[in-house]
């Protein structure tokens, strides 16, 4: 596309870019000032990215192996490449419009597909390199895929997944399969066939919840590749900075922080790229590396922080946190080893980031901090439908996000339900304070009731963690006779605890003397706690499981406060 076609639309979305980037300590300016650039056409494959990488040597994308292998490309190589990809594609028949599954690693060939797609105006199903047959046979059905993009390894599960979809597999050779490889030997000079409208489809994303059938959340060509840069703003990014985020290819974070905050703020992605997760060998790599800027759930920072982190020098300046709610002894760990403060931040597949703690801003303890640019908060009661300052987080759609999707892909009714009263629902309730800082309490489904008071299962786990001997923990109703219900944990136990009674004993009187009564954890439980592929905690089955031991479905192996007398002085 000739550039003075390109450079309108690129220096509109740069002037915004730049704008937060200069304001990324001025949150009050940021707020006040950003507003969402609109685009009626708009590729950020060729908009921006190829753009910015013309004669560009900086490293895009640097991959390290567990056995020291590297990957590294730069900007101008990354687009090179990816034009032949794009070409390669178009010749097995890719055409604007058409579905591919994308179900790769952390691996080159994923970020070269992104791109190439991008370039031809497809539309991309992250998919998870652990899903079975079953899933995807629903993601090929209901997502109307044409083509397919895996690992050679995962090509078996596919033979029971019918249709007539173009197969490609990256890594050896598979029979009926093409090989991404051929890619490579494709014109790398790309013309694209049209223009892409800004409100083209471009991601449908099978969420990773608890349902059998998980919805289909679709963002366009702007909703996420522009609507992320209030995501490069809590995270803080700056060109040149080297970006490490912990996430699985397939899920939402990882196009978060993978792919559209780093590449639009011209930072390089790092990818430390392991099959089992070991603290110290990713805090070798965050030192040797000189990561910059580093982002990761609460289940990685829960591991590291088994660790002296005071040991590891690293180069960082920016810590976030992202997925769940951050507790605040993690924080205060991380603190006090590198001076650093974890940032919380919050956000859905169905949006960028919404709610967080930039750089230069204060912090509150437990709360996930303000609204991040471009998007106006509202807290809604679910019963009056009145805002207020506890309730349902919820966008004000009459100033409507551009990071928010278009909705659930073939479910007008769930849509409308998410779209209700002239707000999106997220179905997450918070509190404000005064300051207008935001506090995470729970899922609409979590919240529960013990003794006629409502219970958050978030503050009873981030007093459980203040316990040394516990790494991970969730809080669930346990049928009670008398009250209904009654807080019951399910506790992961740190390195040298014993699952036993003394154990249970300690941190049942830790919890009493830290908080009131109606809140005490009553029961104990100790084991894994079951998670989605995308590691959240499947709540759900926690809730199913105390069901059956207290109906008398299943064996009862909880500690309880009754097995302690003392603990009922």
């Amino acid at each position: 596309m000739p550039n003075d076609v390109v450079a309108p639309v690129t220096e509109r979305f740069r002037a915004m870019r730049d704008f937060l980037i200069t304001h990324r300590e001025d949150y009050a300016t940021a707020l006040r000032d950003f507003t969402w650039p609109q685009f009626e056409q708009f590729n950020w494959a060729i908009d921006w990215f190829d753009v910015i990488a013309q004669g560009n040597d900086r490293l895009a994308l640097w991959i390290v192996e567990e056995d020291g292998r590297e990957t590294r490309r730069t900007y101008a190589e990354m687009s090179q490449q990816t034009n032949r990809v794009a070409n390669w594609l178009r010749q097995l028949g890719v055409r604007r419009g058409d579905r591919i599954i994308l179900m790769l690693g952390n691996q080159v060939e994923l970020w070269e597909t992104v791109l190439a797609a991008m370039k031809l105006g497809a539309v991309i199903i992250p998919s998870a390199t652990l899903l079975a047959s079953a899933d995807l046979q629903d993601r090929v059905e209901r997502g109307a895929v044409r083509h397919v993009v895996a690992r050679a390894v995962d090509a078996p599960k596919f033979a029971e997944v019918p249709g007539d979809y173009t197969r490609i597999a990256v890594g050896d050779p598979v029979e009926g399969w093409h090989n991404f490889s051929a890619a490579y030997s494709a014109d790398a000079d790309f013309t694209p066939d049209g223009v892409t409208q800004g409100n083209d489809p471009l991601l449908l994303y099978f969420t990773s919840g608890t349902t059998a059938r998980p919805k289909l959340v679709q963002h366009t060509y702007t909703s996420y590749p522009v609507g992320h840069l209030s995501t490069m703003y809590w995270i803080g990014l700056q060109p040149g900075d080297i970006h490490l985020n912990i996430s699985s290819p397939g899920w939402a974070k990882h196009a978060w922080s993978n792919v559209f905050a780093p590449w639009n703020a011209e930072a390089t992605v790092f990818i430390y790229n392991y099959s089992r997760f070991h603290a110290t060998a990713l805090l070798e790599q965050l030192v040797r590396c000189q990561v910059t800027t580093f982002c990761a759930p609460p289940t990685v920072w829960r591991m590291l922080i088994q660790e002296d982190l005071s040991v590891w020098k690293v180069a960082m300046r920016e810590l976030v946190g992202a997925g769940e709610p951050l507790n605040p002894e993690v924080i205060e760990q991380v603190q006090r080893s590198w001076g650093l403060t974890i940032r919380d931040g919050f956000g859905q597949t169905e949006t960028t980031a919404q709610i967080g703690n930039p750089p230069g801003q204060p912090i509150k303890a437990g709360s996930m901090g303000r609204p991040l640019p471009g998007y106006k908060i509202a807290l809604i009661d679910p019963l009056s439908e009145a805002a207020g300052d506890e309730g349902e987080i919820c966008l004000d759609l009459s100033a409507r996000p551009l990071g928010l999707m278009v909705g659930y892909l073939d479910d007008n009714m769930r849509t409308s339900s998410a779209m209700r009263n002239g707000y999106y629902h997220t179905g997450d309730i918070a509190s404000r304070d005064a300051d207008g800082y935001i506090t995470f309490i729970g899922r609409t489904d979590d919240v529960f009731k013990a003794s006629d008071y409502r219970i958050s299962p978030f503050e009873l786990e981030s007093v459980l963690l203040e316990h040394e001997a516990v790494a991970e923990a969730a809080v669930v109703p346990s049928p009670d006779p008398i009250r209904l219900a009654v807080p019951k944990a399910y506790v992961v136990l740190a390195a040298g605890w014993e699952p036993n009674a003394a154990t249970a004993e300690t941190i049942l009187r830790f919890c009493r003397d830290r908080l009131a009564p109606y809140k005490r954890i009553r029961r104990i439980e100790f084991g894994e706690l079951p998670k989605t592929i995308s590691g959240k905690i499947r709540r759900v089955e926690l809730r199913a499981h105390e069901e059956e031991i207290h109906g008398g479905g299943k064996p009862n192996t909880e500690f309880s406060e009754e097995d302690f007398p003392d603990l009922k002085k």
